[in-house]
């Protein structure tokens, strides 16, 4: 089983791209589970969604505590102690983070030890004019899986976003997915 944890603050689409990563999983045949944890908390405040990706039946049903991939959309929240956004992370696991920063400054910000993977998504999301750098994370992450390919993701775009979103979204898509290095991304799914 794959377990993801992505950390956003509220409005930045976290709940969305788990949802979309997980409706492309079961179009692969994947037994998926995808949902938010948040409270009452308003626009702007940390919130974290979740993605569990397996060829098996799951039967676990809580939040996610030791992710194999953390995806970080709003780099503030690697200081944000309410956050934690490495906790649990497992050693071998991948910290996904949308900034400008070197993944050995990251490194260094939060002491994890695993792989690190970064990418301008705010830069690459305003390129094709996207509002939100939650769908260039997407697409990266697919990249890095392997084994999500963009068509299943494209898919899962049409049944939620209108004709005029779309295109962003697809084009947002595809930028993250780009990003990432074919030497950076993973040849097999973990």
């Amino acid at each position: 089983m794959i377990e993801i944890r992505w950390h956003g603050r509220g409005g930045q689409g976290a709940k969305t791209v788990s949802q979309l990563l997980a409706g492309a999983a079961l179009r692969r045949g994947r037994y998926v589970q995808a949902f938010p944890e948040y409270g009452p908390e308003r626009s702007g405040a940390p919130v974290r969604a979740f993605t569990r990706l397996d060829t098996k039946e799951i039967r676990v049903h809580c939040s996610v505590y030791e992710p194999d991939i953390v995806v970080v959309l709003d780099p503030t929240l690697l200081h944000a102690k309410e956050a934690r956004v490495t906790e649990g992370l497992k050693r071998h696991g991948i910290l996904l983070v949308n900034t400008t920063q070197s993944a050995e400054e990251i490194r260094r910000q939060t002491g994890f030890a695993g792989r690190i993977v970064t990418l301008s998504a705010d830069a690459l999301a305003r390129s094709v004019g996207a509002r939100f750098a939650n769908v260039v994370m997407l697409g990266a992450l697919a990249r890095l899986l392997g084994d999500i390919p963009l068509e299943d993701l494209e898919h899962e775009f049409a049944q939620v976003f209108g004709e005029k979103a779309l295109a962003t979204n697809i084009a947002a898509l595809r930028a993250g997915f780009s990003a990432i290095d074919a030497s950076t991304a993973r040849s097999e799914a973990l």
